[in-house]
């Protein structure tokens, strides 16, 4: 393009360039939200400590914090499974004594099982509570900074040089520190105590009295059968026929059967309404019909031949009366 000058001063004028696009991205507005609108959800990794056997088993932080009065909770387990992620919601409303109108959380497995899906069954959960699931944009993780500070704060105020003896002592150490400090400490955001400000935030809580105790469901391993169909509480339900012999996963929530391979539901089928009946999906049976005529024919000289000209073998009652005599 006609340009003399040395290669130097052209990198130099480039880097002002990525680095007002850099400043630009970084640019973040501060949104904080009224009282009992919104909570921040997140897992954070602990490390790996021995179990009452020796052996070293991972350990997590399920931790929720308050959007508003910055208050924190945090439960730790061995498992992020869906399972403990609902058990540990659960603990959280109780020390809450109830929870927010919108639940905003990061784009983990747990909560997004494919392109625009949520997890059923904790979509399930948020719908019988009656709050919003929310996830913050990929790859911009400042969208939930409140709590990506709260697991930094929990790292470095309450586990550093911290030790204990297995999960129940950890989490039992976890509640007192709650309430002794970090729910009267001054955050550096709002320069109040979170204890204080929960004093305007929880008349704003969903009461934890609103709703009556969310039972888990776990789901069931079933082989599919080679019919393409998979059993559960006395009735059949179609799956796509490539997944005859494998061990998938099946789950009733709502009125509905769900059956995931991993995470992924391969089908879904409305809940039988009476023992014995065999649900299905068109498109199965058509895959089913079309592989089924596609396998290789048995040849001529090996079918079987009747010779319907031969006489059937009659066996006499008497011989009926004898047995039973």
């Amino acid at each position: 393009m006609g340009y003399t000058g040395s290669i130097v001063t052209l990198r130099r004028f480039l880097a002002t360039i990525r680095n007002d696009r850099v400043r630009k991205e970084k640019a973040t507005v501060r949104f904080e939200t009224p009282p009992g609108k919104q909570a921040q959800v997140d897992w954070a990794y602990i490390g790996r400590f021995p179990d009452a056997d020796g052996k070293l088993i991972a350990v997590y932080a399920f931790i929720m914090v308050l959007s508003f009065s910055r208050r924190i909770f945090v439960r730790f387990a061995t498992s992020m499974k869906i399972k403990q992620l609902i058990e540990s919601h659960q603990r959280a409303f109780e020390h809450f004594g109830g929870w927010t109108s919108t639940l905003l959380y990061d784009n983990m497995k747990q909560i997004r099982v494919g392109p625009g899906r949520l997890n059923e069954q904790l979509l399930d959960f948020a719908n019988h509570h009656g709050f919003t699931i929310k996830t913050h944009r990929a790859y911009r993780p400042r969208t939930k900074g409140k709590i990506e500070r709260a697991v930094d704060y929990i790292k470095d105020n309450f586990l550093t040089g911290r030790t204990f003896i297995g999960l129940d002592d950890l989490n039992a150490q976890a509640l007192h520190w709650m309430q002794a400090v970090a729910d009267v400490r001054i955050h550096g955001t709002t320069h109040q105590q979170p204890i204080a400000l929960f004093e305007q935030e929880k008349e704003h809580l969903v009461p934890i009295s609103q709703a009556a105790v969310y039972q888990i469901r776990q789901p069931v391993d079933r082989v599919v059968s080679t019919e393409s169909l998979v059993r559960f509480e006395a009735s059949q339900y179609s799956v796509p026929p490539e997944h005859v012999g494998k061990t998938v996963q099946v789950l009733a929530e709502g009125g509905a059967i769900f059956v995931r391979l991993g995470d992924i539901i391969i089908a879904e089928h409305a809940q039988a309404d009476r023992p014995g009946q065999t649900m299905t999906q068109r498109e199965h049976l058509a895959e089913l019909w079309k592989l089924a005529s596609m396998q290789t024919p048995v040849p001529q000289d090996a079918r079987c031949h009747i010779d319907f000209t031969q006489k059937v073998q009659e066996t006499p009652l008497s011989l009926y009366q004898e047995v039973s005599a």
